[in-house]
């Protein structure tokens, strides 16, 4: 068997997949060369006799494509605007269909569905209790009641119960000044955070609460794929996002299609690759009013 290891060395298979798909742009020369490597190594031990079909090639290419990726992400961490294009695709050439590859902990399952979603029901990418930054959805719900707010889902996480507790704190003093049809005292809200991804919450999550109950109490959803950036205190003040591009690259993953970020941010949009930015619809708001009226397409 080592011998057939050996002599195989000599066979590279590194353009296995050209006669059906070519690699997307975002990968430079360096990713180029590691997943052909990796291709032509899996290819070699899978299929020796060089024979295999469309599906059997790309289920190879897609798992090289997303190993490559994971060392990118890695390396975002140390720094660098060289590491932050991980829009890692590859090209169908018979229908010339792009295919973008995700990795599961980015939330490439697409964790944001399409189409329109059930009011009260918001996202939002906040910093994780493991230095990660994630997906969070919160899920809202009103009875008939006397006022009350009702939240699970947030364990021990003190910042975001703050958080959660400033957004209640704002929705009661100034629901009326988004809408005269909101009721807060003769109603109850029930809201559960969900953490996508498991990294843990543990942030300022203020505005995307405060958007859910919104959307909750008025009956309408926010627009489609829409994710949340962005933070406010209690005195409507709001604060910019910590790691726009990052913050930005896991809202793709999940399958954002709009943004709404603080005009705070805007400064930082420089440190955006240029291919991830046009991924989005992107709007910019000045005040939790403005974001509120945005996200949920109020004209």
């Amino acid at each position: 068997f080592a011998e057939f290891m050996r002599e195989m060395r000599k066979f590279p298979a590194t353009d296995a997949f050209d006669k059906y798909f070519k690699l997307g742009r975002c990968l430079n020369q360096r990713d180029t060369i590691a997943v052909r490597k990796m291709v032509s190594g899996l290819t070699k031990l899978l299929y020796p006799d060089g024979k295999f079909s469309e599906a059997e090639i790309e289920e190879i290419l897609k798992y090289s494509i997303e190993g490559r990726r994971r060392v990118k992400e890695q390396l975002k961490k140390i720094g660098g605007m060289e590491f932050y294009d991980v829009q890692f695709s590859y090209i169908r050439l018979s229908s010339m269909e792009e295919v973008f590859v995700p990795v599961l902990e980015q939330g490439g399952g697409k964790l944001i569905p399409e189409g329109i979603g059930k009011p009260g029901h918001v996202y939002t990418v906040a910093n994780g209790t493991n230095g990660m930054m994630g997906l969070f959805k919160f899920e809202t719900t009103m009875t008939e009641g006397s006022g009350k707010f009702d939240v699970t889902g947030m364990q021990s996480a003190k910042e975001t119960k703050e958080s959660v507790k400033t957004a209640q704190n704002y929705f009661r003093a100034n629901a009326k000044q988004i809408s005269a049809s909101i009721s807060v005292d003769s109603r109850d809200y029930l809201m559960h955070i969900q953490d996508c991804q498991g990294v843990g919450l543990d942030s300022n999550v203020s505005l995307a609460a405060m958007t859910a109950y919104c959307s909750c109490a008025l009956d309408r959803p926010v627009l489609p794929q829409m994710c949340i950036l962005g933070s406010m205190s209690i005195g409507g003040t709001i604060n910019k996002v910590e790691e726009l591009a990052s913050a930005l690259q896991v809202a793709f993953d999940a399958g954002a299609k709009r943004i709404i970020i603080p005009m705070s941010s805007a400064a930082d949009i420089a440190t955006v690759p240029a291919d991830l930015f046009a991924k989005f619809q992107i709007s910019f708001y000045s005040s939790p009013e403005d974001a509120i009226v945005k996200a949920l397409g109020i004209e």
